[in-house]
């Protein structure tokens, strides 16, 4: 059993029954690219512990919408709130860089289509960075880096170079890198897009098991709507504004695989 976030974790029932306060608030917010609108106004609370899924069609906004949650994109008006389970809420849109990049490695975890690990390093290097750039001396980085690996079914793995790895080991290599700091948020774009429909459900359900089953957040841009139907709620964006949401409640006491290699 290992305790994969720095900080003790919530309890498990936390991941059944999200808190109503939310984590994420965005109003108001625009943004354009030139004459095209990709976020026309959105108005948007995500709860802490529950998974969200956005989608719509090709330039709907959905990746703007993502990015600008996440602090990856400043909007051109409105803003986004963000509050940590201990601590002060920050409105991320007023953040400098420097202080949106520190919130971005610390307290947001991003798990991308491509995956975006660096191929010169091994498996469990790549995740090792993540906390190493936060300040962890290597000694400690890597052994924590290497429990998250085994917890992920890749104990063994942890020496092999990006190339080396298939398709699905290499987004659990990008999940673990994404948890391996205790990220309250987590951010995924399209995180199942390049995989075969078997290892994409093997990867989604890991993904989901190390975010919302642990009581933290996933907010998720996918096409497929099979994946959104794993996330509590949808959100259907369109010309950049949202079209519908609904928020079905999780049943009490619905059950949640336990991430490999931790306990229940």
């Amino acid at each position: 059993m290992i305790d994969a976030n720095p900080a003790p974790h919530p309890a498990a029932d936390l991941a059944v029954h999200p808190s109503p306060a939310p984590v994420l608030s965005a109003r108001a917010l625009r943004r354009a690219y030139g004459s095209t609108l990709a976020l026309d106004g959105v108005d948007l609370d995500i709860r802490a512990g529950e998974s969200v899924a956005i989608m719509g069609p090709s330039g709907s906004g959905k990746s703007t919408l993502l990015h600008t949650l996440a602090g990856i994109e400043r909007p051109d008006s409105g803003s986004v709130l963000f509050t940590p389970a201990n601590g002060a809420a920050r409105e991320v849109t007023s953040l400098g860089e420097t202080e949106r990049s520190a919130l971005r490695r610390g307290s947001f975890g991003f798990v991308f289509q491509s995956g975006l690990l660096i191929p010169e390093l091994t498996a469990v290097e790549n995740v090792a960075l993540a906390l190493m750039v936060n300040g962890t001396p290597r000694a400690a980085a890597m052994p924590r880096a290497a429990e998250w690996l085994a917890a992920l079914g890749l104990g063994g793995l942890e020496e092999r170079r990006i190339g080396q790895l298939s398709g699905g080991q290499a987004q659990r290599v990008a999940i673990a890198r994404a948890q391996v700091t205790g990220a309250q948020v987590t951010f995924a774009d399209e995180p199942t897009g390049a995989l075969d429909s078997g290892t994409g459900a093997e990867v989604l359900a890991i993904l989901m098991d190390s975010t919302v089953g642990r009581g933290n957040t996933l907010v998720m841009v996918t096409h497929d709507a099979e994946v959104a139907a794993r996330c509590d709620r949808t959100i259907r964006l369109r010309d950049g504004r949202i079209l519908a949401g609904h928020d079905p409640a999780p049943a009490a006491g619905s059950p949640r695989t336990a991430i490999p290699g931790t306990a229940k």
